[in-house]
């Protein structure tokens, strides 16, 4: 009846695909900031924009990790005590 949650893990290439591609987009971005014919005033703003996204971003991914398994945890939890008050209830015994 109790089944075990089988963790789940990320492999190395998708881990590393992932650090490259945050890599590559965050590159392309300095490169077009760097790139604009703009003040530097403008290129320094759309910089902190960049970083602060980034930074929001990684944010929101942790709350969202962190809830899911918070909700995890709760499920574990209801579904042991279900389980314990099923494995001590006996139809057959006598109603005091």
């Amino acid at each position: 009846m109790s089944e075990t949650p089988v963790k789940q893990q990320s492999t190395t290439a998708y881990y590393g695909q992932a650090v490259a591609s945050f890599a590559v987009a965050l590159g392309a971005t300095a490169v077009g900031i760097y790139s604009l014919d703009v003040s530097g005033w403008i290129r320094a703003f759309l910089a902190v924009s960049v970083l602060y996204l980034t930074t929001s971003a990684f944010t929101l991914a942790k709350v969202v990790r962190d809830r899911q398994e918070a909700d995890q945890i709760v499920s574990r939890v209801d579904q042991a005590r279900l389980e314990r008050i099923l494995a001590e209830h006996d139809p057959f015994k006598p109603v005091s």
